[in-house]
């Protein structure tokens, strides 16, 4: 369901890898008894072309059932405790010009990077909650 990279791609305005998100939040989130009824349809295809056709903005994100939103909300933080500073920490790092200055080039676009993603998994938990 996550394919090879066993990650889903999150951007500002929306879930990139939307597909995968929802069908596995679908299932997830569902009883045994209905993940047997869900397995037993045809190839998996039966879905609403409601959901089919939906993107998995943030306002829609927004409005997951509590379920969805709690295993979302716990995956965020999951994902961010495995970072090694947090969201705070790589600011104070770029807005210290100095401290900056001293890292490679490397570095300062790892440093962009990190804090990029950092942002928008707390906009995601923000979005959850």
């Amino acid at each position: 369901m996550v394919g090879e990279e066993g990650a889903f791609v999150l951007g500002w305005d929306e879930v990139l890898t939307e597909e995968e998100l929802s069908v596995t939040l679908k299932v997830l989130c569902m009883s045994e008894e209905e993940f047997k009824e869900y397995k037993e349809q045809d190839g998996w295809e039966d879905d609403s072309e409601e959901e089919e056709n939906s993107t998995l903005s943030n306002e829609a994100l927004s409005r997951l059932k509590t379920p969805c939103k709690e295993l979302l909300y716990d995956s965020v933080l999951l994902t961010l405790e495995s970072y090694g500073a947090d969201l705070k920490a790589e600011q104070d790092l770029l807005n210290n010009k100095e401290a900056y200055e001293k890292l490679s080039r490397r570095e300062q676009q790892a440093l962009h990077v990190r804090y990029g993603q950092k942002r928008i998994l707390h906009q995601l938990l923000e979005l959850v909650q």
